[in-house]
């Protein structure tokens, strides 16, 4: 595990924006940016966080987890569904695949959790038992395990909107996506997430939710973006969480939920200017998502330290 001096050290490197003169028009998301050309997409993965659909700050190392996490993945469900990896020219890049993305996010959840105002936990705590098409048992408590997972799409937001949770019959309904793509989505979602529960479950990891995204390459899906990583997943320990849960207290998390949590404290769950975040936090919240590499996958974290966008100005000429 990386030191916390180093951490410190690296708040000054961190990965804001990257600024690179590459052919083709740049796309900038909430975490990524993106560069297409000739049916291949570069795709660098900052050091913002987001939550509550905000950007927030930068946390040290943060790029690196998240595009390492995603090609581990992206190894460990191959023969599952395509993925759109090619080749990975630095820590916080890959190319890949160019594909026309699908307007979805599937998301898939194993636990009645979250604090958000549109988190399942939410809404069932506001007495309502219909959530995305899903019927919700009465006497459930707060991080129970589902039954079975359960599947609650959402739309991709347009620039400066918001994702909309709705039940997949609403998506095929609203012309997003075909009956049998849904239903496919549906099947490859829920597969690849008893893959990412049997493997993080190897490590004493639980896999508690997440989102995959999909695009289409003709007619193959194929699948994109990130998988299982602290930024579209949520994790906890699994070996105290039965204790936790009997007593009614928080989970040990290894996700983002941690940055979520602090806001929260302080009032803030989406609404209004965003507190200051301190080193501190961010530190701890790099050293977080770090464990969660090494949990998740069984191995040491490699950092790059140094300046990142010189780093990537260097390995990056072209795609």
């Amino acid at each position: 595990m990386i030191d916390k001096e180093t951490l410190r050290a690296q708040l000054e490197y961190t990965l804001d924006e990257a600024r690179l003169d590459l052919p083709g028009v740049p796309q900038r998301g909430k975490v990524r940016e993106a560069w297409s050309r000739e049916g291949r997409r570069l795709i660098v993965t900052t050091d913002r966080v987001s939550a509550f659909d905000r950007v927030l700050t930068t946390i040290p190392f943060k790029g690196q987890v998240l595009n390492q996490l995603a090609i581990f993945w992206f190894e460990h469900t191959g023969d599952i569904v395509p993925n759109h990896l090619v080749s990975q020219p630095d820590p916080n890049a890959v190319v890949v695949r160019d594909l026309e993305p699908i307007m979805v996010e599937l998301v898939v959840r194993g636990y009645l959790t979250g604090m958000s105002s549109t988190s399942a936990w939410t809404h069932y705590a506001r007495g309502e038992r219909e959530f995305c098409g899903n019927r919700l048992p009465e006497g459930m408590s707060k991080d129970q395990r589902f039954a079975a997972p359960i599947v609650t799409p959402s739309t991709k937001a347009e620039l400066g909107g918001h994702d909309e949770s709705v039940s997949p019959a609403e998506i095929v309904e609203r012309g997003i996506v075909s009956r049998d793509l849904m239903d496919r989505l549906q099947q490859v979602g829920l597969a690849l997430f008893r893959r990412g529960t049997e493997t993080a479950g190897r490590q004493g990891v639980i896999l508690v939710d997440t989102k995959y995204e999909f695009g289409l390459s003709g007619d193959e899906l194929v699948l994109m973006d990130e998988i299982h990583t602290p930024d579209s997943s949520r994790f906890w320990y699994a070996d105290d969480y039965r204790d936790r849960f009997e007593r009614g207290e928080e989970q040990r998390r290894i996700d983002k939920d941690y940055i979520r949590g602090w806001l929260a404290e302080r009032g803030f769950t989406g609404e209004g200017e965003v507190p200051r975040i301190p080193d501190d936090v961010r530190i701890e919240a790099a050293r977080r998502y770090i464990e969660a590499y090494e949990a998740i996958t069984g191995r040491a974290f490699e950092a790059a330290p140094g300046p990142v966008l010189e780093r990537l100005r260097g390995n990056i000429s072209d795609y």
